[in-house]
């Protein structure tokens, strides 16, 4: 019986998990949606933690004054994962333009399956 139970167990975790990857992918897909129809960070927004679980490891950027775009790779990020990626708005800079000695934020676009660019993130 205990082995029965326990098998059991482990298959509703199972589905559990895939659940929760299919809820996490919905969400990374809804708020590109939000973002593609109002262009502004949009809140709420997943974690960064549920964007890279729902299959969407990338976020892509602007430079808000050099318009530079770049592909950051949520994993990496000092952040910890439970950060709401809209909250990032306010945290990226332009690497491209603080080697100038400007200080410009970063423009959210959408969450990335892949590396859309090919530049170095910021």
């Amino acid at each position: 019986m205990t082995t029965i139970l326990a098998r059991r167990s482990e298959e509703a975790r199972s589905k559990g998990t895939a659940l929760i990857r299919q809820a996490d992918r919905l969400l990374g897909e809804s708020w590109n949606e939000k973002m593609w129809a109002d262009g502004g960070p949009i809140d709420p927004s997943p974690t960064i933690d549920q964007a890279i679980n729902g299959g969407f490891p990338r976020l892509e950027i602007e430079c808000a004054r050099c318009k530079t775009r770049r592909d950051v790779d949520l994993a990496t990020l000092p952040h910890p994962s439970t950060t709401f990626v809209h909250d990032l708005a306010s945290r990226l800079r332009c690497s491209r333009c603080a080697k100038a000695g400007r200080r410009s934020p970063a423009t959210l676009l959408q969450l990335a399956q892949r590396p859309s660019h090919a530049s170095p993130e910021a």
